[in-house]
């Protein structure tokens, strides 16, 4: 049951970053819907590494081999949300210094603004 909610929830929260990267025009707001769309990856992510009564990947005389593939969590999909919040992090911080000079420049955050950038 939980597992269902933590998807859609995942799931929810990249759909409303995809609407907000696809109708904002402001820059600020782009970036912000970025990061919504990396957290719902980190939740779906971890969602998946969920077994409902898991238990920690230590096979010991509690934990019979025979019943390990069906009770114990993966750690794998931990691990790598982990290392994805601290890249997510690096990128978002890079957007946000970018975004910074952009408004020195123009002094707006309009991507209307930026005629000149557009191929």
């Amino acid at each position: 049951m939980i597992s269902t909610i933590v998807l859609t929830t995942g799931l929810l929260l990249i759909l409303i970053g995809s609407w907000g990267i696809l109708t904002h025009r402001n820059i600020l707001r782009i970036v912000i819907s970025f990061s919504l769309m990396g957290t719902g990856t980190h939740i779906i992510i971890v969602a998946i590494g969920y077994v409902k009564n898991g238990t920690a990947p230590i096979i010991d005389r509690t934990l019979d081999l025979s019943e390990a593939t069906s009770r114990v969590v993966d750690p794998i999909p931990s691990a790598l949300v982990v290392t994805a919040i601290v890249i997510g992090m690096a990128v978002t911080a890079v957007m946000l210094a970018y975004t910074i000079r952009l408004y020195d420049s123009k002094k707006t955050l309009s991507i209307d603004a930026f005629t000149e950038s557009k191929w």
